[in-house]
């Protein structure tokens, strides 16, 4: 029988919150964080092109607001270690009905932010592409679907799409198993409306 891995510690995002995560760089800290490891304000501000009293000011405010913390095990020294206070973060679909336009504001800022990021990855990933195995170049996927769907059947195909994801993460090989890499999944699910002809 298969080992089912613990529950992942999800931030459910609020309106308070939401504020205090709505910059890009600290979307982009706080991802690398989650996805590169602990790190300090100075090797933040070297992987991410950023003056180190940047990262320092915006790690201090994604603490505030309980996004970041101090890594107690790597903390010794003088430099402040910092770690992710969780493993991802889901938005609270109230926010974007939110009559506040401060708070809708902030979440536009959020998702715009999230779709830019994602772009950048698939970027890399196509101009690094060379790089890697023919295994991995043959298992990298960037298709898209459209379908006619409903909103229950569309959020019914998100509920799948997650729970199939999650499926994985009880599979997940020992880290010094060889070509293994972090795989970045994205998933849209969105309406569209048909373009006008002109007729």
């Amino acid at each position: 029988m298969t080992e089912q891995p613990a529950p992942r510690n999800i931030h459910r995002l609020d309106a308070r919150t939401l504020r205090g995560l709505a910059h890009p760089l600290r979307m982009r800290l706080l991802s690398s964080l989650r996805l590169d490891g602990p790190a300090t304000a100075s090797q933040l501000a070297a992987r991410l092109g950023e003056s180190s009293g940047a990262t320092s000011y915006h790690l201090r405010q994604l603490a505030e607001y309980g996004f970041v913390e101090d890594d107690p095990e790597r903390g010794k020294g003088r430099e402040r270690w910092w770690r992710s206070a969780h493993q991802g973060t889901r938005t609270d679909e109230g926010l974007i009905r939110d009559p506040d336009p401060e708070v809708r504001g902030a979440l536009s800022t959020l998702l715009h932010e999230y779709a830019t990021q994602r772009a950048q990855e698939v970027s890399t990933w196509i101009a690094t592409r060379h790089e890697w195995s023919q295994e991995w170049d043959e298992a990298a996927d960037t298709s898209d679907y459209t379908l006619d769907l409903t909103p229950a059947l569309a959020a019914e195909l998100s509920g799948k799409i997650y729970e199939l994801v999650e499926s994985y993460r009880a599979s997940a090989p020992e880290a010094d198993t060889p070509d293994v890499a972090k795989v970045r999944v994205h998933s849209h699910i969105f309406p569209t409306r048909p373009k006008a002809d002109g007729t």
